[in-house]
């Protein structure tokens, strides 16, 4: 009798779960947007929020249907291909310089006080100094994104190349694997927890930088749509820019976590066996 009501009560404990997950999660995850985007639309038609300041939500989705008649698709791409070059090219460099700064005390004697320090200048910062030495083509724009998915990268790779058990580089020396192999095969796997958190992190940043260089110097890019509407006070053609990078760097960054789910589906974590705690 006893073991009857233990099997049940567990068989209960295991069906909570089923009965929490009914509600899709696409579901929850537009909850919160989609209620802001209802009080904006009651708040502008009823008067209580200035249309010229904040266009009401269905306003904004005309502007965009305008837009993607009139070279939207253009301005997506432009912005797109130059957060893909940038972010590739800051985060190889960082992991690069990561893992030398990760592996010796040396290296992270003479890099990392130079790299706290420049990762501390605001984006704006560096506008004027490249445009200087870059002029104003495609060079100073890659150039600013790269350093926007650099540090993130770097300090991803770093602490996760120090993270390492002590035991994996032991077993490694036994093998007499030498720094590069040691990097490669040990040290870059085994880091690839914090190395995927400041990548994803990283690509965040590129957005945002990109929309800096795109601000002050480009004739094509969402940034460039935010910068028009705002000399033409046209808060629709702003916001409509903003709904977009948005929507974009939400995809990038669940196709990051798509990546990361499968290159560490290894892992008995949390995240992976609990969904939610009781």
């Amino acid at each position: 009798m006893n073991t009857r009501s233990v099997k049940l009560d567990i068989s209960a404990i295991n069906r909570q779960p089923e009965s929490k997950r009914r509600i899709p999660a696409a579901l929850l995850g537009a909850l919160l947007p989609f209620t802001a985007l209802l009080v904006a639309e009651i708040g502008v038609r009823s008067g209580l929020i200035p249309a010229n300041l904040l266009p009401a939500p269905t306003e904004i989705l005309n502007t965009i249907s305008y837009l993607a008649q009139h070279g939207l698709a253009g301005h997506m791409a432009a912005s797109t291909l130059r957060v893909i070059a940038g972010f590739l090219a800051g985060s190889l460099l960082a992991v690069v310089i990561g893992s030398l700064v990760g592996l010796s005390k040396r290296m992270e004697l003479i890099l990392d006080p130079s790299f706290q320090a420049l990762r501390a200048i605001p984006s704006l910062a560096w506008v004027p100094l490249l445009l200087l030495w870059l002029g104003i083509d495609e060079a100073p724009k890659l150039v600013l994104i790269a350093i926007g998915a650099f540090f993130p990268v770097y300090m991803g790779t770093v602490s996760g190349i120090r993270g390492v058990d002590r035991k994996l580089i032991e077993v490694a020396q036994l093998y007499r694997l030498r720094r590069p192999a040691l990097a490669y095969r040990v040290l870059l796997p085994a880091a690839l927890p914090s190395l995927l958190t400041g990548l994803r992190n990283g690509l965040s940043l590129a957005w945002m930088f990109m929309v800096a260089a795109e601000l002050i110097a480009a004739s094509k890019g969402l940034g460039y749509l935010l910068s028009d509407g705002r000399e033409t006070s046209r808060a629709d053609i702003v916001l409509a820019a903003i709904v977009l990078l948005a929507v974009l760097g939400k995809i990038s960054d669940r196709l990051m976590i798509k990546l990361e789910s499968r290159l560490l589906s290894w892992r008995d974590s949390f995240a992976n066996s609990v969904q939610d705690l009781p």
